[in-house]
């Protein structure tokens, strides 16, 4: 059933505290945090790449807050296992068996920390929880907490001691953003406001996990006209014909860019999607996708696809 307008409009209104709790804490950055958001309610996963010291970990610690989710925070070394991520069986020697414990997936929001500073083996650990919502440890499976959002930061590939994420795992994540520096105006506040962490700390949840569900329940049933999809196809193949870029877009990346332009249009209070929600949503979803012909695996890769796709995006005619 079709989204209809009023419910469209409560949902926006649900969210509105959330967003608000979020810029009195990460300053200048409403349209990242816009997508952070949008890129939860589609059942997506996020991907932060920025330098240290930015913001990426308090956005994270902040949404969860804001969102009254459970919160748990994984540094990736280079030393990790993939035991210590998913958990692992131990022998209790109370009972005589092998006993489960989970390991830190097992959270409503998972922050990866510094996730290409380990290693390929300990990356692939998060690959089945991220698309299956479920680990398998010796054979048993084990379901994820509903919702599951995973928030990875990562660093810049110029920096030492850094791993390339495959194109396996970055397809898991449905946005790659980037907050970068503040603003002089907001910078100068974050230097004579309080510390970023204890505000965090006194961050009361805006809506209840209920109503959270409730409202990725309704990304789904946002409408999406045929000359929407016309025109998200028209981007799509610009994107696979472009003489600059390689990769393509598979099947499954479209569906989440539609996704992610359903919840970029809830969260704006609209119960059909229109072009500018697409567009909002477009480099997000595609930069980390693509990669620049010729320019494969080189650390200024991601700054080209965005160039690319930015031109690729003002030259493709709405219908």
């Amino acid at each position: 059933m079709v989204l209809g307008s009023q419910e469209a409009k409560a949902a926006r209104q649900t969210l509105q505290p959330v967003l608000a709790a979020l810029e009195g804490i990460v300053l200048g950055k409403r349209p990242q945090l816009e997508l952070s958001l949008a890129c939860l309610l589609a059942g997506g996963h996020l991907l932060l790449e920025d330098l240290p010291g930015v913001g990426k970990t308090t956005l994270a610690h902040s949404l969860s807050r804001a969102l009254g989710l459970g919160f748990r925070r994984l540094q990736f070394t280079s030393d990790l296992l993939p035991a210590d991520v998913t958990g692992s069986r131990v022998f209790d020697a109370a009972t005589g068996t092998f006993v489960f414990h989970a390991g830190p997936v097992f959270a409503e929001v998972l922050l990866a920390d510094e996730l290409n500073r380990a290693t390929p083996r300990a990356q692939s650990a998060l690959l089945e929880a991220m698309e299956e919502r479920q680990v398998t440890v010796d054979g048993e499976t084990h379901l994820l907490p509903v919702p599951f959002f995973v928030i990875a930061t990562q660093n810049p590939l110029l920096q030492a001691g850094t791993f390339p994420l495959p194109e396996s795992q970055l397809d898991r994540f449905l946005m790659r953003l980037s907050l970068g520096y503040p603003s002089a105006e907001h910078e100068r506040a974050l230097l004579l406001g309080e510390d970023r962490r204890e505000l965090v700390a006194r961050l009361t949840p805006c809506l209840s996990r209920e109503e959270l569900l409730a409202v990725q329940a309704g990304v789904r049933r946002v409408h999406a006209s045929p000359a929407l999809l016309d025109y998200l196809q028209a981007l799509v193949g610009a994107v696979r014909h472009h003489d600059l870029l390689e990769g393509g877009l598979s099947p499954r990346a479209v569906m989440a860019l539609l996704r992610a332009a359903q919840a970029q249009a809830l969260l704006n209070g609209r119960h059909g999607v229109i072009p500018e929600d697409l567009q909002a949503v477009f480099v997000a979803v595609v930069a980390h996708r693509v990669q620049v012909r010729g320019n494969t695996g080189s650390p200024r890769n991601a700054t080209s696809s965005l160039a690319v796709l930015t031109d690729l995006l003002a030259n493709t005619p709405v219908p």
